[in-house]
């Protein structure tokens, strides 16, 4: 089973530049991802996006916190074009369970990646309200709960085996930290994982012998030692 690389970015200039490139699957963006490229309209930003990426999946989030607004900014999004997610977070900012809008979306044919998940108990209840015949991901936070001193294998490997029967659901490795959980994430089976642009680069630098990175590593102190001038 081929695990799809997504690139977790929101820059224009990157996306039409990893666009061309064969090993990257899709994309995902945030919020905070758009601020951070400079968007000042969301919807004219996420359009010049669009006009590059036209054919592989991009997941754009709804900004809203109420369900019947965050509802609304779907359905706005969905219409931009075929190759959407619309992004929806598992619960909003009050921590309320965002069930019923992952509920209508889904069961009119809105392709969803659910966000911000953390726990089995949310994949659990996030599957039971998708309807079975529209795509959807569920973006599982590796990265920030490992920085938090959790371990999110045992979630994966329970989210993995519940959803493996429903070829329309796919589990997503979010918030990647290095290179090796591509590997880890390909272990497990799991669909998708999306990583920023400069772990996607060095994924070039796989298959290197020990030998190599060592000799590698050397050279680089050694060079640095020399333009810094040192002596004693």
């Amino acid at each position: 089973m081929k695990t799809k690389i997504f690139c977790d970015i929101a820059d224009f200039k990157t996306i039409k530049s990893f666009n061309k490139k064969s090993i990257v699957d899709g994309f995902t963006t945030n919020p905070s991802l758009m601020r951070l490229a400079g968007a000042k309209n969301y919807k004219d930003y996420s359009l010049r996006i669009l006009k590059v990426c036209k054919k592989k999946p991009i997941s754009l989030e709804v900004f809203a916190d109420e369900p019947k607004k965050m509802l609304e900014q779907a359905y706005i999004i969905n219409s931009w074009a075929k190759n959407i997610y619309v992004k929806i977070p598992v619960v909003n900012s009050k921590g309320k369970f965002m069930g019923s809008v992952i509920k209508e979306l889904s069961d009119n044919g809105v392709k969803l990646n659910i966000t911000a998940v953390y726990t089995f108990k949310q994949t659990k209840r996030i599957v039971e309200k998708l309807n079975k015949k529209t795509k959807s991901i569920i973006s599982i936070f590796a990265g920030r709960m490992a920085d938090k001193g959790k371990d999110p294998v045992p979630i994966f490997k329970k989210s993995i085996t519940m959803t493996k029967k429903y070829k329309n659901i796919e589990v997503l490795w979010a918030s990647t930290r290095e290179i090796y959980n591509y590997i880890q994430a390909k272990q497990l089976k799991c669909g998708i994982i999306t990583m920023p642009p400069k772990l996607i680069d060095k994924l070039n630098k796989f298959g290197k012998s020990y030998q190599s990175m060592t000799i590698d590593t050397v050279k680089g102190f050694l060079n640095d030692s020399k333009k810094s001038k040192f002596f004693l």
